[in-house]
């Protein structure tokens, strides 16, 4: 069983507008750093992505892999990987709560099985910084964004 790492920030916009920007695949190269591609392969009922193929070029490790999607509204969506070749498993979730000053909590939680042996200690730390980055990367995007616009769309 693989363990989960768990991180946190807070986004000075409303959990919808969060959530707009987390489930726009189609944008994420334009501010998740480290994905170069992304497709939305299957939509949910919702018409939110239920399948969605994405491309990863980092330091660390590059690789091919499909997500399926279960979205809860704008409080929570979760993720399992149905298909990779350097990334064996993944396992995901963001959280949503609203704050009374408007923001949002969002934890991010992560667990990843990767196909090649990997330290305890040395993934942690990795699935620690691949959060970091993935959590201050969409605070800076939404953050910038019109304080309006929940869909997504650009002005």
């Amino acid at each position: 069983m693989t363990e989960k790492s768990e991180q946190s920030i807070v986004i000075a916009a409303e959990p919808a507008a969060v959530m707009a920007v987390i489930a726009d695949f189609d944008r994420y190269p334009q501010w998740a750093s480290s994905l170069t591609r992304t497709e939305v392969l299957e939509l949910g009922a919702d018409g939110r992505a239920r399948r969605v193929a994405f491309r990863l070029e980092s330091s660390v490790v590059n690789d091919v892999y499909e997500l399926v999607y279960d979205w809860r509204g704008d409080h929570r969506v979760m993720w399992h990987q149905v298909r990779g070749e350097t990334i064996k498993a993944q396992d995901g979730s963001y959280t949503l709560v609203a704050r009374p000053d408007g923001g949002t909590h969002v934890t991010y939680s992560l667990s990843v099985e990767l196909a090649m042996p990997m330290l305890g200690a040395l993934k942690r730390k990795a699935e620690r910084v691949v959060m970091d980055t993935a959590l201050k990367e969409l605070k800076k995007y939404v953050e910038s964004r019109p304080s309006d616009d929940s869909r997504g769309e650009e002005r």
